[in-house]
């Protein structure tokens, strides 16, 4: 009976080639392996990451260009309000990178309440444009690569007279926070160019 069983054993042992273990060939090529897999996952996660971190830094970088484009355009389309007609509202100055203007929102006759005396300028030494009511230019948005007004007249040509401006032209260049290695133009930095046309239409009375 026990030679039967013993038979029975290696019998099973011959099918399975289980009861003598692993070789150390079989072990080094099953490390092997599994270093290749590992690898070729850490390769797969690692590209996914960069790519995710360049899609967020570009999301950023356009949302920075339109949020600073909303709100120059909202407040130069009020250029000039003056429902009390007897304040001086207007455009003050300009350039092709900077523009003042004053608008009586209250209606109380005057320019000298908050946010109704407004001056953007480009900051080219910090890449920002700055935004000054009256408390000096404060940071206003950051990583801007240009920033550029256009001028034009009733009859949609350019000029350079303050009387005749009725409508600008805003272009914003913003650039990306960070450095993406992969990308060879311009030094690394992805751009992004956002214009808008606005027509204060209280400049025309």
């Amino acid at each position: 009976m026990n030679s039967f069983k013993a038979g029975i054993k290696k019998e099973i042992c011959r099918s399975t080639k289980s009861c003598g273990g692993f070789t150390l060939v079989e072990l080094m090529i099953a490390l092997t392996i599994g270093l290749v897999i590992l690898a070729a996952l850490y390769n797969l996660f690692s590209a996914q990451n960069k790519s995710l971190s360049v899609q967020e830094t570009i999301v950023e970088m356009q949302q920075n260009a339109r949020a600073a484009m909303d709100m120059m355009a909202t407040e130069m389309g009020m250029t000039g309000y003056d429902p009390a007609g007897t304040s001086p509202a207007g455009i003050s100055t300009f350039s092709a990178n900077s523009i003042a203007f004053t608008q009586d929102l209250n209606g109380d006759a005057d320019v000298s309440d908050p946010n109704e005396s407004i001056a953007y300028s480009y900051d080219s030494g910090h890449l920002r444009i700055s935004r000054n009511t009256g408390g000096g230019p404060q940071p206003y948005a950051e990583n801007v690569e240009a920033l550029n007004y256009t001028y034009y007249n009733a009859a949609g040509a350019t000029t350079a007279t303050l009387a005749d401006i009725r409508k600008i032209k805003i272009e914003i260049r913003t650039r990306t926070a960070r450095i993406d290695p992969s990308y060879a133009t311009n030094g690394g930095y992805r751009t992004y160019t956002l214009t808008s046309y606005v027509t204060p239409r209280n400049l025309a009375y």
